[in-house]
C-alpha cells in the first residue's frame, strides 16, 4: 500500500496557515509544486494540474512490455490502473534505473487533465503518475515572470513539455513544465 499525500493537504494546519499568510498578495500569482529531477534540474508543475503525491514501493509498479522506455508500468491506485512514467527519462534526463540512489520506494506526482468528454456539470479526468527524484515544496509564482529559456539550456526532449522557466531573485532557475502537454503526448490505447 502506498503512502499518499494530497497536494491540497501538503502541509499541516498550523504550517498551512503560516504559508497562506506569507503568500504573495497579488491575485496574479499561482501555486506550483516544486520537485527535483536528476542530475540537476529543479522543476515546477501547476498545483491545479495535480491530485496527490505518492510514495510507492518499487515492487508495486508492474512493468508492461512493448511500451516506450520511459513508461515504468502500471500501479493499482484507488482500485484503478495508474500508468507510471519516469519523468526524468521522458524529458531527456537520467532514467531512474541509472540513478545511484538506493531507495525502496518511488516518489510520484499524480497528474490530472480533463478528458474530451468532460463538461462543467460532469467533469472527467485522465490521471498519470510521474515518478520524480523528490518533491521539495510549494512555490508561489506570477505566471508573467515565466520566460522562454535559451534553447541551449534544455534538452530537446523537454521542449514539448516546457512552459518556460522562472528565475528567482536569488538567481535560482526553475523549469516550469506543462502537465497538459505531458498528458497529450502519452500513447493512446
Amino acid at each position: 500500500m502506498s503512502n499518499s499525500l494530497s497536494v491540497r493537504n501538503f502541509f499541516s494546519i498550523p504550517v498551512a496557515q503560516q504559508f497562506i499568510e506569507s503568500a504573495p498578495s497579488s491575485r496574479a500569482t499561482e501555486q506550483f509544486l516544486r520537485f527535483h529531477l536528476l542530475p540537476d534540474t529543479t522543476a515546477l508543475l501547476p498545483i491545479q494540474q495535480l491530485t496527490e503525491v505518492l510514495t510507492i514501493p518499487k515492487a508495486q509498479i508492474v512493468p508492461i512490455f512493448q511500451m516506450p522506455s520511459w513508461v515504468m508500468g502500471a500501479y493499482n491506485w484507488r482500485g484503478e490502473v495508474l500508468w507510471m512514467v519516469d519523468l526524468g527519462h521522458l524529458v531527456g534526463l537520467t532514467p531512474w534505473h541509472q540513478q545511484a540512489n538506493i531507495t525502496s520506494a518511488h516518489t510520484a506526482i499524480v497528474l490530472q487533465a480533463p478528458t474530451k468528454e468532460s463538461t462543467a456539470t460532469n467533469p472527467k479526468h485522465e490521471m498519470l503518475g510521474l515518478v520524480v527524484n523528490r518533491v521539495e515544496d510549494i512555490e508561489w509564482c506570477n505566471p508573467d515572470w515565466i520566460q522562454s529559456p535559451p534553447s541551449s539550456t534544455v534538452t530537446p526532449e523537454l521542449v514539448p513539455f516546457l512552459r518556460g522557466y522562472w528565475l528567482k531573485s536569488n538567481g535560482e532557475m526553475l523549469v516550469v513544465i506543462d502537465g497538459k502537454a505531458i498528458m497529450l503526448s502519452m500513447p493512446k490505447q
